[in-house]
């Protein structure tokens, strides 16, 4: 316990400044491997090294560092390990950026002095990210943090990479992809975002060779005809029968291109006819294949048009787009124009729209992945989604899934292993490069980054070393903290590469969160300028505040709206905490652990709040065992707001201030174990306060952080006690009621009367009086079973008892008459006026139907504050 008090006023600057530190230097967060606890696992979802953290970052890792610190007292070995992601595409495009505001180019200065770039530009933002992770009282070991692209972990991915390719799982194909023209790379299906554009349908007439017919087609993209190699109808047609095997002389390029019949054909669409351009669009590609027909590439990786465009060479796509129309119209082959509303895709990460791209990739043959992580799904090894329906969402994935395209064309990430013989051709994938390297090239592309974070549960522990101490101990993992928004990108490739390579889930439960969304329900971007930075709203109100809105202000799966005045409140009540344990410390002063004796004789207000301790410590253990915060977070705030500071800290100022020392001792000693065990249970919340409070508090131990989590005592459970106690706070609320009905501070005395329905009752009240009389402030208290009631009283009804106030004395009957003369004189007139207005058959009929039903309210809500006056004037008149 420490002898320094509390200072007056709450600053959260002051209590967070040195805290972290002193939890690191404890090397309270690290886990012991030789531990005899029970181990729990949990990995962070790794930050990009792309920047600094936003909000939705905060909430993921607080909810982590709240389940962490929870199973830590409870007792287990808690192994959080944290670590970041290189995020290939989206880190190189930064370094590229900083590089042009310098005038230079990863060209410029090659593969090597520009990785150099990117290492240092990581270890500026890694430095940033872990200041970060300390401002937030991140619970991490950092003995054991991991890098995607560290040796450990780059082992593993070449050690995942070659048996994927042994066992034919991994292939190297010409395929049509999705293409980011601005960072020169392919993009995985779940990188493209699909955005509703204002585009164009273009209709154009191709000209049957030897035949004055035409056939019409329709596309979207008029610059890509340049690469078209058939037109396709569906065999079905009775319009194209007589076409179908005849050449179609392609305008412009004057190429000679067949009219196919595919079933893939919609005949009901447009004409029926489709245009096969099968190095440019995935659906065509296929068609080609069928058809043994060629791929003609009409497009650089960078956009622009290549040299089988002819004129349009060096163009823009989009510029050559313009310039095609009209040459296209200046010889009638384009003969209508349509608007058109339609999906595009855009790079996720440049915002580039995509082009879909025939290219020779790296993939991953799914199905076989996908069908073992499906199979496990079904059986007792399955991972738990919460919530539920998110499962749901995962599976339809899984169902679904398509060859991954792992390889992209950047410098920054993990090289592929595979290299090429400078002669043969012959392609060698290995963990290591060939003995002969000079005769070999190795593979320009790198793994998509996604690839090395599927194996983040188990390779951050050691695999493929499946003798590795943590491995063996905390692999798999209890508990995965993630948003919604990456059940494709990364749950789900968690889930098959670890059943592929471990046998084994990656966690026993993903808990699914949603996005952080500004006030009014937008999703948080540059563009809007609603980005809220948590540094900032630390800097202003506290970590401790910040993570208990964060955890209290949604429920599980869903969005949560950021308020600055809902922070504001997340402080009020941290200051709540700050000035009762300031008032419990202050009367605890040489009060020592060993002095703590709850076998004494406990008061009421004693057993009652011990019992609430109790059925709290029950709810917020149950609550945040099924990650419910919001849920823990409101039984925490309504039983120290409510309960603990505005009822037993009042009722404890009468022991505490009067004169029976063994009175005071036992409420001393109930403050201590109260807020001992209060502090245990908010420290997941709000760990910096509950630190600093209980280090003063009388305890055994070095910190907060390793005390043992409250648990229920039953010999504090007095039913009894609780139904007492709710009883004198009801009667107490009620005459608080009265007083304000009537207007009578409670400075000014009142005659009480409180009916029992019961001698027992009776009793209990009478054994409570002191309470009574200090918190109701009445001149005389009556408490009985068969009272003689004035007729004229103000009453309430609680349970097993009813209070009347004998309005003799309470009010001035003169005074109290003429002022509900002038008030029901008010209502009258705003009765009248309403009804008049109602009765007007031109407002009635000719207003607005939403400014009519307002009157409506308006008389409802007039009429009753009329009859309650009246009311009240009979009373007082008799």
């Amino acid at each position: 316990m420490s002898d320094q008090p509390l200072p007056s006023k709450y600053n959260p600057q002051e209590v967070e400044k040195n805290r972290y530190q002193f939890w690191l230097d404890g090397k309270y967060f690290e886990a012991k491997s030789d531990s005899e606890k029970e181990p729990y696992s949990i990995v962070i979802p790794p930050p990009n090294v792309t920047g600094k953290l936003h909000l939705g970052h905060a909430w993921d890792t607080t909810m982590q560092d709240t389940i962490a610190r929870m199973k830590r007292m409870q007792g287990y070995d808690v192994l959080w390990l944290p670590g970041m992601d290189h995020a290939g595409i989206a880190t190189q495009a930064k370094v590229e950026e900083k590089l042009r505001e310098e005038g230079k180019s990863r060209y410029e200065l090659g593969r090597e002095k520009f990785l150099e770039q990117v290492w240092d530009w990581k270890e500026e933002y890694a430095t940033f990210i872990r200041k970060q992770w300390a401002k937030l009282g991140l619970g991490l070991d950092y003995s054991r943090e991991r890098f995607t692209m560290d040796e450990g972990l780059s082992d593993a991915v070449k050690e995942v990479f070659v048996r994927l390719y042994e066992k034919g799982l991994i292939y190297r194909g010409e395929y049509i992809i999705n293409w980011d023209p601005q960072t020169k790379t392919a993009l995985s299906d779940i990188e493209v975002i699909y955005e509703e554009v204002k585009g164009h349908f273009y209709h154009m007439r191709y000209p049957i060779k030897d035949s004055d017919e035409t056939i019409e087609i329709a596309t979207t993209r008029p610059e890509t005809m340049l690469g078209d190699t058939a037109v396709a109808v569906h065999p079905d047609d009775e319009r194209y029968q007589h076409l179908i095997g005849k050449t179609v002389i392609l305008p412009i390029v004057g190429r000679e291109i067949k009219i196919i019949a595919d079933d893939y054909v919609d005949m009901t669409f447009g004409s029926g006819a489709v245009k096969i351009t099968p190095a440019h669009d995935p659906n065509d590609f296929e068609i080609g294949n069928r058809h043994q027909l060629e791929r003609v590439l009409v497009m650089n990786e960078d956009g622009t048009m290549n040299e089988n465009a002819g004129k349009y060479e060096g163009m823009d796509r989009f510029e050559c787009r313009k310039q095609i129309v009209k040459d296209l119209q200046d010889m009638g082959v384009l003969f209508k124009i349509e608007e058109h509303v339609h999906q595009v895709g855009h790079s996720e990460r440049s915002g580039a729209v995509v082009e879909p791209y025939l290219s020779t990739q790296w993939f991953v043959k799914m199905q076989p992945l996908a069908e073992a992580a499906i199979k496990m799904q079904q059986g007792e090894e399955k991972v738990n989604f919460v919530p539920e329906r998110f499962e749901r969402t995962y599976m339809h994935w899984m169902e679904n899934i398509r060859d991954w395209c792992i390889s992209r064309q950047l410098w920054w990430g993990h090289r592929i292993p595979a290299w090429y013989h400078k002669e043969t051709g012959e392609v060698y994938v290995g963990k290591e490069a060939p003995k002969d390297i000079e005769n070999w090239k190795q593979d320009e592309d790198v793994l998509d980054t996604w690839f090395s974070s599927a194996l983040w549960p188990f390779s951050t522990m050691g695999w493929p070393d499946e003798s590795a101490e943590d491995y063996k101990r905390y692999f798999p993992t209890d508990v995965l903290v993630t948003g919604y928004d990456i059940i494709f990108f990364w749950v789900a490739r968690m889930i098959f590469q670890s059943k592929q390579f471990t046998g084994k889930r990656p966690f026993k439960d993903v808990l699914i969160h949603g996005l952080i969304r500004d006030s009014e329900g937008r999703k948080m971007s540059k563009s809007l300028g609603n980005g809220v930075d948590p540094m900032d709203v630390i800097d202003k109100y506290g970590a401790d505040s910040l993570r208990y809105f964060l955890l209290t202000g949604s429920t599980p799966g869903q969005d949560l709206r950021f308020y600055w005045e809902k922070v504001e409140s997340t402080w009020n009540f941290a200051n709540k905490v700050w000035n009762a344990s300031r008032f419990a410390l202050m009367n605890m002063e040489g009060f020592t652990y060993e002095d703590i004796d709850l076998t004494g004789d406990l008061s009421l207000a004693d057993k009652w709040i011990l019992t609430r301790l109790n059925e709290t410590i029950e709810q917020v253990t149950k609550n945040t065992n099924k990650y419910e915060f919001g849920e823990a977070g409101r039984y925490l705030y309504n039983f120290i707001w409510d309960e603990l500071c505005d009822w037993y800290i009042e009722m404890a100022k009468l022991p505490l201030y009067g004169d029976d020392e063994a009175q005071k001792q036992t409420t001393r000693s109930v403050l201590a174990y109260v807020f001992d065990m209060t502090m245990r249970m908010l420290h997941p919340f709000m760990p910096f306060i509950t630190e600093e409070i209980w280090q003063k508090l009388p305890h055994k131990g070095e910190s907060i952080t390793i005390a043992s989590w409250p648990e229920v005592n039953e010999q504090f459970h007095d039913e009894q006690a609780a139904n007492e106690m709710n009883r004198l706070v009801n009667i107490i609320k009620a005459v608080r009621n009265i007083r304000a009905e009537v207007d009578t501070p409670m400075s000014k005395e009142i005659h009480l009367m409180i009916q029992a329905e019961t001698a027992a009752i009776q009793k209990e009240l009478e054994n409570e009086r002191l309470y009574l009389e200090r918190f109701c402030n009445p001149s005389q208290l009556d408490i009985g079973i068969d009272l003689d009631i004035p007729e004229q009283a103000m009453s309430a009804v609680v349970t097993g008892a009813q209070i009347y106030l004998p309005l003799e004395g309470l009010i001035d009957f003169d005074k109290e008459i003429a002022r509900l003369e002038k008030e029901l004189e008010k209502w009258t007139k705003e009765v009248e006026r309403v009804q008049k207005k109602l009765s007007n058959k031109g407002f009635v009929e000719k207003a607005p139907e939403a400014i009519v039903e307002k009157e409506r309210q308006k008389e409802i809500d007039y009429l009753d504050k009329q009859q309650k006056v009246k009311d009240r004037l009979a009373e007082l008149k008799g």
